[in-house]
């Protein structure tokens, strides 16, 4: 009986209704260039738009107390959609692996997971605004993908930078440390607020960064005077940064012009585009 039930599951699978059915989904689900599968993807954006608001406005005590049982209903059934559709993605994805493990597979997996912790933690369903990171289709649906590029020049001047940017970061740490520690030596005595050096340390830190809560502020003129040289430094804490990622943003991006462009063999012109057939400068049929 189980062998005879396996072969018309088997039967049905690879019968000529249920892969046009199959391709029809994989078409809805993946393709933006057809037509259903812009609609779909038009309304899949719309029920993310509106999860998203279902869960801001559950934070809000008023609407909360007026239309709890509304929200709760609707934020279920926008999560079994969200959960249909990520199931049939893997069923009709030509390698279900590479999507499960793609950035948008992993982020449709973890906007569906706060709802279901919410039967067991209180309060973490509350996590489902992590669905805003499904909005990156639009860069998809919209055929905005030339503007990831640009993205992608940051990341890499980022990575390029991180050398750079934790010495830098280590010498800041060094920085708010002694500075906390001499605030907590010249105000201790007088000003409650440095009560210890972990405090001084906090206060060097919201000063240095130009944050300045003024929970606590020195009194003494030698305190003045000291964090009148970390607001200075602090200016430094913004601008070195930002150097350092512009520099490497600007190496990037030339880069990135070079590996676009061809060399001529006869002449050593390096300025030719990418595409071109010839040498701009002699002529020379380029390779």
């Amino acid at each position: 009986m189980a062998i005879s039930l396996l072969k018309k599951v088997n039967a049905l699978i690879n019968s000529p209704g249920h892969k046009k059915f199959k391709k029809r989904v994989h078409e809805a689900l993946f393709e933006t260039s057809t037509t259903i599968g812009r609609i779909f993807d038009y309304i899949l954006l719309g029920l993310i738009i509106l999860s998203i608001i279902i869960v801001i406005f559950e934070t809000v005590p008023s609407i909360q107390i007026k239309y709890r049982s509304v929200l709760i209903f609707l934020e279920w059934m926008l999560t079994i959609v969200f959960t249909a559709e990520y199931i049939l993605r893997i069923y009709t994805a030509n390698f279900p692996v590479r999507y499960i493990k793609s950035f948008y597979g992993i982020v449709d997996l973890i906007s569906i997971i706060p709802t279901y912790l919410g039967l067991f933690i209180v309060g973490s369903h509350s996590m489902s605004i992590v669905r805003a990171l499904r909005l990156l289709r639009v860069f998809r649906i919209f055929k905005l993908t030339k503007y990831l590029s640009q993205g992608e020049m940051i990341i890499a001047a980022l990575k390029e930078s991180r050398t750079k940017i934790s010495i830098f970061m280590f010498f800041i740490l060094l920085m708010v440390c002694i500075f906390g520690s001499l605030m907590y030596i010249i105000e201790g005595g007088e000003n409650s607020g440095f009560d210890s050096i972990p405090r001084g340390i906090y206060w060097a830190i919201v000063t240095l960064t130009t944050v300045g809560y003024g929970d606590i502020s020195p009194s003494t003129t030698l305190g003045q005077f000291m964090a009148s040289l970390i607001m200075i430094s602090g200016y430094a804490v913004l601008a070195v940064p930002t150097g350092i990622v512009s520099a490497e943003m600007v190496k990037v991006s030339e880069e990135a012009k070079d590996a676009d462009k061809k060399e001529c063999d006869r002449c050593g012109e390096l300025d030719n585009l990418k595409h071109a057939r010839f040498c701009h400068r002699c002529g020379e049929r380029l390779l």
